[in-house]
């Protein structure tokens, strides 16, 4: 699927509580602020209440990275703890 990318370029102030919503929905809470997601119905629905405040662009395709498997750290030996023996009297 492809991805959107969605920047606030008006603000909220004097919207809807419902627009607010939608921005808060999308994961937009500053100006200028730009998030990417999924082009879904969901996701469109939204920006077109929305879309006098937005700004939307094609966002770039990232490569898919290969997952390379950690290697785990070399765990260091704690020194042996000296216990002194006990003198009775």
């Amino acid at each position: 699927m492809a991805k959107i990318k969605i920047t606030q370029v008006v603000s909220r102030i004097g919207s809807t509580e419902r627009q607010k919503r939608n921005l808060d929905a999308l994961g937009i809470k500053k100006m200028n602020q730009t998030v990417v997601h999924e082009d879904s119905a969901i996701i469109l629905g939204m920006v077109e209440k929305v879309k006098h405040l937005v700004k939307v662009e094609a966002a770039a395709e990232e490569p898919k990275k290969k997952a390379t498997p950690k290697k785990a750290a070399p765990k260091a030996e704690a020194p042996a703890a000296e216990v002194e023996p006990v003198k009775e009297d």
